[in-house]
């Protein structure tokens, strides 16, 4: 069966909108298999860390993602992420590394190794393909395409209370900077760049709890079924 005959729902938006929470939140609902091509990227940038490779030296990041040894395990709620056999669940979340994920997300050569490994997390019975470009390049034909978008002030506060919650220590003038920054590398790259597709639906969760935006999105999956 082709990707076309698989019902995909792509959830796309900038950082901190809160697509990946609700990824989870619908997959979970409606049984279906889920695609965080955020971690991909992540991973690409922690195990660049780990080899001592600059981000912005495409011709040694490209064999990274080429050659990504990852195996994600999905047990209850939670999702345990594997790079060459290591737990790294928690270390791919540092801002750090979620910084150098944008980094390499725009080298064209490490979107095009990525890109068939995405497409075929997609099988029956649906999936959820939560990321940036899902829409647009991933998987463009889609019937069912949210972008999900707040304010940087809303989504760096979301930020700030996750990582208070963790015990870590951050400036909320400086969040809100970062956020921006990459907000406008994500929107102005060459390849893929972050904006809605043309028939996207724009849900902007500033000023919604997070169950306003989950029933928002299932009944517009309910209405494309």
């Amino acid at each position: 069966m082709s990707n076309n005959q698989i019902r995909v729902v792509t959830i796309d938006g900038p950082s901190g909108s809160g697509k990946g929470t609700l990824s989870q939140m619908l997959a979970r609902h409606l049984g279906y298999h889920l695609l965080d091509s955020g971690a991909l990227y992540r991973l690409v940038a922690l195990a660049s860390v780990k080899r001592h490779v600059d981000f912005a030296r495409e011709e040694f990041v490209v064999p990274i993602a080429q050659n990504l040894n990852v195996e994600f395990s999905v047990e209850g709620n939670s999702m345990q992420i594997l790079l060459d056999g290591e737990d790294v669940t928690n270390a791919i979340r540092q801002e750090a590394i979620g910084m150098g994920a944008s980094q390499v997300a725009a080298h064209p050569g490490v979107r095009a190794a990525l890109l068939e490994r995405q497409r075929a997390f997609a099988r029956l019975p649906g999936l959820i393909a939560d990321g940036r470009d899902m829409g647009t390049a991933v998987f463009p034909e889609s019937v069912t395409k949210i972008f999900l978008t707040a304010s940087a002030e809303a989504r760096a506060e979301r930020r700030f209370n996750q990582l208070k919650a963790k015990g870590e220590i951050v400036e909320m003038e400086n969040l809100v900077a970062d956020i921006r920054e990459r907000d406008e590398r994500d929107s102005k790259r060459a390849v893929s760049p972050l904006v809605p597709a043309a028939d996207a639906t724009i849900i902007d969760s500033t000023d919604m709890s997070i169950e306003e935006v989950f029933a928002s999105m299932l009944a517009l999956i309910k209405q494309n079924s």
